[in-house]
């Protein structure tokens, strides 16, 4: 071991004692250690004991501990600390800028264990009625986070999407006679993507695009080259004759599966050298399939006709304001809605059991319900609806007496809470919810984080059987970290007939902007206007939810 490495986890030690409130004399002592040990000029691997106990700060109990860390990578009191500390909550202490004062707040106080938690509680707002905290001290964490894990190998789309459109942007501009599209799993609008991928069309060498800053080459196969952009995005480039464009584009936008399938449909099928995408198509007899449904096999054998758009979108289903975890108030988010084009808002503060989000008790909603009467009367005909989103609580029952929720217009239902559950668990919480006659859409249906936080297992063919049984619609939640439902069901429930609501779960004015990444995430499961629930016009949703009543 270095003496850096060596020095961090003194300085790890300190911290994570820190986490848990321990001997502060100890603590200090250790971050002493890291401030002596990371200046030594000397490596303390090739020096002897006797000499480690003359350095100025070092005592014998650290130099045991030095002689522990070079025989075996750690030492037995760190490890003591790491056994009672959950593995998320260490790995927050390792984000440049998070203290272990702040992060133990969050665990304790909100039950935040995992980075993807934290991350979520960010977005939510969920950190600002933290002693000690604020917009700003949240921002800065949102931000941190956002550095850290775009460091760890994978993207969400969202975090992605700018870098890309950048990106062909200015290699537009290098290569102004080229054909150039994006391509992979960008083009495909993946939930989750690991690298760029652009494809490349021209009749000459690509090489100026690697004589700038614009890109770093770090390895070169034929026609392809590997790269990073300067914030250290990988990218694949591919390079093709523009004679070969709309084949290259074809090939490279289809994941595997898709690929397979395609191959295998037409066996032999000669279709290189061809300029445009839709040649391709042309040449297999096939309609044109949208580089979203290009994933699984079934996106070539099924008609999904016209899918559905951003604009087809009516109306913004699922929103918070400041009468529970929101940013802004009531009145902000109906005038955002309404300045953007949308008919009506579903106001869906959290109920009363979700206290960490300042959930509604019984007599602060009645105090909304009044507020939402007063503001339709001034902002028709625009139109804000009386919903909630109640909590599904531990036995699968709502989270307010039947007379409460039978004032609600319509009931947004999920879970936000022991989430730790075993699937049949799950199914059943979900199953008795979904059978409850005040739901009139299941909200999130595995509670996941993409890239941080698996959802708790349940049992789809289930779920989705009894919501159509029930009359209950879907939401794809278009918070680019949950986009669950995940879009690979959607298949299913359109043959169920079964209705999907794309809720951004706004808990801000922008929150409402994640609406495209529901969208791009609907598309790729085959899904339709017609199938949408938040694509009803305001006459019909009202109708949906009265029917519902």
């Amino acid at each position: 071991m270095t003496n850096k490495e060596i020095a961090k986890q003194f300085q790890y030690l300190a911290e994570i004692m820190e986490l848990h409130e321990d001997n502060p004399f100890k603590i200090k002592t250790y971050q002493n250690n890291y401030l002596t040990i990371r200046k030594l000029p000397e490596p303390l691997a090739e020096m002897p004991v006797e000499e480690m106990g003359k350095i100025k700060g070092i005592g014998s109990s650290t130099v045991a501990a030095i002689q522990e860390m070079l025989a075996s990578g750690t030492m037995q009191a760190l490890r003591k600390f790491e056994e009672k500390t959950p593995p998320g909550v260490q790995e927050m202490l390792h984000i440049p800028g998070f203290g272990p004062k702040k992060i133990r707040v969050i665990w304790k106080e909100l039950g935040v264990e995992t980075i993807g938690e934290l991350r979520y509680a960010c977005n939510e707002n969920r950190l600002v009625e933290l002693k000690g905290f604020g917009e700003k001290t949240q921002e800065d964490f949102r931000q941190k986070l956002d550095y850290f894990q775009k460091s760890q190998g994978k993207f969400l789309f969202a975090e992605i999407e700018a870098a890309s459109e950048q990106l062909l942007k200015q290699l537009s501009g290098l290569l102004p006679e080229a054909s150039i599209s994006l391509t992979g799993a960008v083009r495909r609008r993946s939930n989750i993507v690991e690298r760029l991928e652009v494809l490349v069309a021209s009749d000459q060498a690509i090489s100026q695009i690697f004589d700038n800053e614009l890109l770093t080459i770090t390895n070169q196969q034929e026609n392809t080259y590997f790269a990073t952009t300067k914030n250290e995005i990988p990218v694949t480039i591919y390079h093709c004759q523009l004679s070969e464009f709309g084949s290259k584009l074809f090939r490279y936008t289809a994941a595997e599966a898709f690929m397979k399938a395609f191959l295998d449909k037409f066996p032999g099928i000669d279709f290189k050298g061809m300029s445009s995408e839709a040649a391709v198509f042309e040449k297999a007899k096939l309609p044109f399939i949208a580089p979203e449904l290009r994933e699984l096999a079934w996106g070539m054998e099924t008609d999904f006709g016209s899918l559905v758009v951003e604009s087809d979108i009516r109306g913004v289903v699922h929103a918070h304001s400041t009468w529970s975890d929101g940013l802004h108030s009531l009145r902000q988010m109906a005038e955002h809605a309404r300045s953007l084009g949308y008919a009506y808002l579903g106001i869906t503060d959290h109920s009363k059991s979700a206290f960490y989000a300042n959930g509604l008790k019984e007599d602060r909603v009645v105090q909304q319900w009044a507020e939402i009467d007063l503001l339709n009367q001034e902002m028709a005909p625009f139109r804000i609806f009386k919903g909630i989103e109640s909590d599904i609580l531990n036995d699968g029952s709502l989270d307010y007496p039947e007379e409460i929720l039978a004032g609600f217009e319509f009931v947004i239902a999920s879970v936000h809470s022991n989430l730790r559950m075993e699937e049949e668990k799950a199914t059943q919480r979900l199953l008795k919810a979904i059978e409850n006659k005040f739901t009139t859409i299941l909200g999130h249906p595995t509670g996941r984080l993409l890239l941080s936080r698996q959802g708790y297992p349940i049992d789809h063919q289930k779920i989705i059987d009894a919501c159509a049984a029930n009359g209950v619609a879907i939401e794809l939640n278009a918070n680019p970290y949950r986009l669950d439902l995940d879009w690979s069901w959607i298949p299913y429930a359109l043959k169920k007939n079964l209705l999907i609501s794309i809720n951004p779960d706004a808990h801000s004015t922008g929150g409402m902007n994640d609406i495209k990444y529901g969208v791009y995430s609907a598309r790729k499961g085959g899904l339709s206007r017609k199938n949408c629930l938040s694509s009803m016009e305001l006459a019909d949703f009202e109708q949906f939810i009265s029917v519902k009543k």
